[in-house]
């Protein structure tokens, strides 16, 4: 058994904004469940405090040029027994807007002075500083919003382990130059090896340079990231400590997406009531006023509409689909231009093309159980998982390949067909023309009912939960922990 204190900036259900907090609910259960000891750590967000079970308040820390004190209430993860640390301090946390952002979409002006209180919160937690009588063994960190915490603890000894998980490595926390003085952080980490990025503070460089471990999402995601289409500028670093790199693809949260019992969705279904889910089609056209039809195909789209997830190829093609017997439901808000965009598309072609602009949790379940296929034409995607949702629920996925995309989903080839092995449409260039091919590769397996059934059923039987990627953790935890026990030993 480990002690695991795992921080991250958001978790389900506390808090979401996307799907690191999927990952930060579910991961953690599913580490506990193994026997681990697990403290789940984020900041104390309004919605966090109400939902978290039986807080109380377990210690006061003095952060040094902070005024007043920082709390932590200790409290349970719904439906779970992790335990959960909230970093209280309502000047940095007690705010409306999401964890990021404010009201006008805007990234919080003070975000670097924020979510460097969570790592110096962390910190204290990790050398058993913080008086809970209690210190990990090692110190899971998620994205840029945690990445100053190996920085901080790298020096430290006896220190826990430290492993630091990229869940995009977009999104690096960048900073100017000056906010590095203003977080009163040592001098020797303003270098091109630690925290300086080109002349900014890089939050992320601080997992990347001194955690002790490094994790992507997926294997393939792990490796494209070395590559400077992939890299984000940062491949070169990433290609230095490649040793220490590697990739596990997502579960996914199998109570929450069940087809046998999933409470969102109208008619429960699993691998020997199938024809319940023509019923979950009707439904879901009905609810986006397109004929009910079990002769057009049905596809479905979840996500960001941002070039990203390729929502600028769907609508460029979408005449194209729309002249063949083909129905496409979009769910998701992102740029205006393609939230108008697909408005118009929607009125165009009232009969086959449905949009809700915006996010419904409900609808987005309807969408995985109603749709017969799912669309994921992302550029870059390090895991996903409306695909794994979507083979959970039979419903066909046709993907790019990349990321956890190309590990996840087997392309139906005739050698795979043969060898029982397809689950989905793999495409393997973000272009118009390739999209446009892959949806008529998966109309003709529609039109093929027993060759559709048999790549349904795969994908079905596939493992998508949290238990195999979660053995994966611990066998890279305790490596991480005997390197440096080892290392401590040798002082």
């Amino acid at each position: 058994m480990s002690k695991i204190l795992f921080v991250t900036s958001e978790a389900i259900p506390l808090i979401k904004t996307g799907g690191l907090a999927d990952v930060s609910g579910a991961l953690p259960i599913a580490l506990n469940t193994l026997g681990n000891d697990v403290h789940l750590m984020l900041p104390a967000y309004p919605q966090a405090k109400s939902k978290i079970k039986n807080p109380t308040t377990v210690a006061q820390l003095y952060v040094p040029g902070l005024p007043g004190t920082v709390n932590l209430i200790q409290g349970q993860l719904p439906n779970s027994q992790v335990n959960v640390l909230l970093v209280d301090y309502p000047p940095a946390f007690e705010r409306e807007g999401n964890p990021y952002l404010d009201q006008q979409g805007e990234p919080w002006i003070d975000n670097a002075e924020r979510f460097a209180l969570l790592a110096r919160a962390a910190q204290r937690v990790a050398l058993n500083d913080a008086g809970l009588n209690w210190q990990p063994d090692v110190v899971h960190c998620n994205d840029w919003q945690t990445g100053l915490i190996p920085a901080l603890l790298h020096d430290e000894s006896p220190r826990p382990a430290t492993l630091f998980t990229i869940h995009n490595l977009a999104y690096q926390g960048l900073f100017p130059a000056e906010t590095f003085k203003a977080l009163a952080l040592n001098d020797a980490l303003w270098s091109p090896t630690a925290l300086e990025f080109y002349g900014q503070l890089s939050f992320i460089k601080g997992g990347l340079v001194f955690a002790d471990r490094i994790t992507t999402v997926s294997p393939n995601y792990a490796k494209e990231i070395q590559t400077p289409e992939f890299g984000c500028g940062l491949q070169g670093l990433l290609r230095y400590r490649a040793n220490v790199l590697s990739g596990i693809v997502n579960g996914i949260d199998q109570s929450v997406w069940d087809p046998q019992a999933d409470p969102l969705i109208p008619h429960n279904y699993g691998l020997e009531q199938m024809q319940y889910k023509t019923d979950n089609k009707a439904h879901l056209q009905k609810h986006f006023n397109l004929p009910v039809s079990v002769d057009h195909m049905l596809i479905g789209f979840i996500g960001r509409l941002v070039e990203q997830k390729g929502i600028d190829l769907i609508h460029n093609i979408i005449d194209r689909i729309a002249a063949l017997p083909i129905q496409l439901v979009i769910l998701g808000t992102g740029e205006k231009r393609f939230e108008t965009a697909l408005s118009q598309a929607a009125k165009k072609y009232p009969k086959q093309v449905g949009v809700m602009i915006g996010y419904d949790e409900a609808l987005a379940h309807q969408i995985e159980a109603g749709a017969d296929a799912f669309l994921m034409p992302s550029r870059f995607e390090p895991c996903g998982l409306n695909q794994l949702y979507s083979l959970r629920y039979g419903t066909l996925p046709i993907v790019h390949n990349v990321g956890g995309l190309a590990d996840s989903v087997t392309d139906a080839t005739q050698g795979n067909i043969n060898q029982k092995r397809a689950t989905g449409v793999v495409f393997y260039k973000p272009t118009e023309q390739a999209l446009f091919e892959a949806i008529q590769r998966a109309y003709d397996l529609y039109n093929n009912p027993q060759l559709w059934t048999e790549i349904v059923t795969t994908g079905m039987h596939k493992q998508v939960g949290w238990e195999d990627s979660a053995k994966q953790y611990i066998t890279l935890y305790q490596a991480a922990i005997e390197a440096r026990r080892s290392i401590e030993r040798n002082f």
